[in-house]
């Protein structure tokens, strides 16, 4: 199975992003799971959210087309009760299998204006067919007492639009992420000029693969890492249901 890191550029014209983005998900193997940039469809398009959470009702059908043998996430803004929400999609077997909404808002990038908050509740470990697959979304990487919640997750996504001047921070968390939880991590980030890009794969034992001037990173994955690293390195994951 392919673990895949999408690192997009994102226009301002919505249907070119969804467009290049489903091209993207074809070239992708088969059995693949696949991660895009924070809000890779629209950006924050604080002047436009209405018009973007109508879009994302049409291009969530889109891409759950996609997913008959594949796992794609990635957030969308959503309305609810005429509240904006950044929420993350998953899709497998045409079918959403999960949501979650961002519950960390970055108040330097004026989110708390715009969005409300997410359930905590939300940010859980799912189970795919045998593996264990959680997501923390962007912000969310800075909070340990979120680390909690995903603690024992074979993979642990996150979709991001995280500024280039906070590079390194971006790439050090993503990788103490996965070292600390001894699983895989999916880290991808938006690739416009003012961003960070630093998508990555990273396995248990902190191996990175990455590449800031391409589209798509990936890397395979293989579970006996995660067990080899939490019997090796007991810290008390493998005990873990």
């Amino acid at each position: 199975m392919k673990l895949i890191a999408l690192q997009t550029k994102t226009t301002q014209n919505f249907q070119e992003n969804l467009n290049h983005l489903k091209d993207l998900i074809n070239s992708c193997e088969k059995d693949s799971l696949i991660l895009a940039p924070e809000l890779s469809l629209s950006e924050f398009s604080y002047n436009r959210m209405q018009e973007a959470s109508d879009f994302s009702i049409k291009a969530i059908e889109e891409l759950k087309a996609l997913s008959k043998d594949k796992i794609i996430a990635l957030t969308f803004i959503t309305k609810k009760d005429d509240k904006f929400f950044n929420t993350l999609y998953m899709f497998h077997n045409l079918q959403i299998i999960h949501t979650q909404s961002k519950v960390k808002l970055f108040p330097l990038g004026n989110e708390l204006e715009h969005f409300s908050c997410g359930n905590e509740q939300d940010i859980k470990i799912i189970e795919i067919n045998g593996l264990k697959i959680a997501t923390l979304i962007c912000f969310e990487l800075r909070f340990p007492q979120l680390w909690e919640k995903v603690k024992g997750a074979d993979i642990i996504l996150n979709p991001a639009m995280w500024g280039l001047k906070r590079k390194e921070h971006y790439e050090s968390i993503s990788k103490a992420l996965a070292l600390v939880n001894q699983c895989f991590v999916i880290a991808s980030n938006c690739a416009n000029d003012n961003m960070a890009k630093g998508s990555a794969i990273i396995s248990p034992f902190g191996n990175t693969t990455k590449d800031d001037s391409k589209e798509i990173i990936e890397a395979l994955f293989d579970k006996d890492e995660i067990k080899k690293v939490r019997t090796y390195i007991d810290i008390g994951l493998n005990k873990i249901d």
